[in-house]
C-alpha cells in the first residue's frame, strides 16, 4: 500500500482532532449531566481508543516502513 505524505499527515490529524472532540465531549457531558448518565465514560472510553489506536496504527506504520521516525535534528 502506497501512501503519499500528505495522507498520512491528514490520517494522523484526523486521529488527532477525534480524539480532542470526544475529549471535549467528555467534558461538556460531566459538566451538563452532573452524573445522572453515563455519556462522560463513554465519550473518554472513545478517547484512549482512539488514542490506543493511533500508536497502534503509527508503530504499524513505522514496522512497515511507511514512515521513518527522525530525530528532532531530522
Amino acid at each position: 500500500m502506497v501512501m503519499n505524505d500528505s495522507l498520512k499527515t491528514l490520517l494522523i490529524i484526523a486521529f488527532v482532532l477525534l480524539i480532542l472532540w470526544n475529549l471535549g465531549a467528555g467534558l461538556y457531558y460531566m459538566l451538563t449531566d452532573r452524573g445522572r448518565s453515563d455519556r462522560t465514560v463513554k465519550a473518554l472510553t472513545r478517547r484512549i481508543g482512539l488514542s490506543v489506536a493511533l500508536i497502534l496504527l503509527v508503530l504499524l506504520a513505522i514496522g512497515m516502513g511507511w514512515i521513518r521516525p527522525h530525530g528532532v535534528y531530522g
